[in-house]
């Protein structure tokens, strides 16, 4: 399947479980520190894949654990980076910086592999970045915190770039499962700075195990195969409808409003996705 809109699709259900991840998560943060949470919820991921399918460990060869090694130590430095910023500043603020994946990923992709990215997709990057400030912004000042999100937004960029260049040819689940092992090890070797600590209840082992088969393996699984099809550039800009559908969620359980703000936001980033994706066709996915 190569159609470029039903790649999109299936592309956006994964933003779809990442915004309603943080609802799951709203409330088990406080009863269990985030890399802990983070190092659970990953390890989880990958024993469970690992069981369900043993036979992916035979794809492990040198050049192949380099890059997946490589995948998951740049996804899981922007777990942390974000986690740290997020505690020196606000939601609203992380959410944005965060969101500037989708400007990081042509500047990566443009300067270290000499992609060339079409004005149509610069297009598209500034207004998916003025769309996601307006749904997030309120105030910005460049502090600490603030410094430390953007670290883990060029993270995420460079994960996203380096995925669409080794998933082509690669077996997508063990390629998933080497990516969040490693995820989940660098968590738990963050976590012991301040002890690690195992979910004290029943509540934050549930977020965990949806977080961990949801937004983990089914979700990593998806990205990890659409990049063998879908340009880097279109993947940053679908994926910043995570923030959306955080908000719509946000919304439906009653943590947030439906402000014209999120709906200017909304509407701007909506757009940048379908310019893009109109455009995707002229670089790698033919409809």
């Amino acid at each position: 399947m190569r159609n470029k809109y039903a790649l999109t699709g299936i592309l956006l259900t994964v933003a779809i479980i990442w915004g309603s991840a943080f609802v799951v998560m709203k409330d088990t943060l406080h009863r269990q520190d985030v890399n802990s949470f983070l190092a659970c919820r990953f390890i989880l991921a990958a024993l469970i894949m690992g069981i369900v399918r043993p036979k992916a460990f035979a794809h492990f060869d040198k050049k192949f654990l380099f890059r997946g090694v490589i995948l998951g130590t740049l996804l899981g430095c922007g777990y942390i980076f974000q986690t740290f910023g997020l505690t020196l500043t606000t939601v609203a603020k992380t959410g944005f910086i965060t969101g500037l994946y989708a400007v990081f990923t042509p500047l990566i992709a443009a300067g270290l592999l000499k992609k060339q990215i079409s004005k149509i997709q610069w297009i598209s990057v500034g207004l998916a970045a003025l769309g996601l400030a307006f749904l997030s912004m309120n105030g910005f000042s460049m502090g600490l915190g603030e410094f430390l999100v953007v670290i883990s937004a060029a993270f995420y960029a460079g994960h996203i770039v380096g995925l669409s260049e080794w998933s082509a040819g690669a077996n997508t689940y063990a390629l998933t499962v080497l990516q969040l092992g490693t995820v989940g090890i660098i968590c738990f070797i963050a976590s012991l700075k301040s002890g690690f600590h195992m979910p004290p209840d029943s509540g934050v082992w549930k977020a965990i195990i949806y977080t961990a088969i949801f937004a983990s393996a089914f979700a990593f699984i998806v990205q990890t195969w659409v990049q063998s099809f879908m340009s880097a550039t279109s993947v940053g800009i679908i994926l910043t409808m995570e923030y959306i559908f955080a908000a719509l969620f946000g919304v439906w359980f009653g943590h947030e409003s439906l402000t014209p703000r999120v709906i200017i936001g909304g509407t701007l980033v909506i757009a940048a996705m379908y310019i893009i994706i109109s455009d995707e066709g002229r670089e790698r996915i033919s409809s």
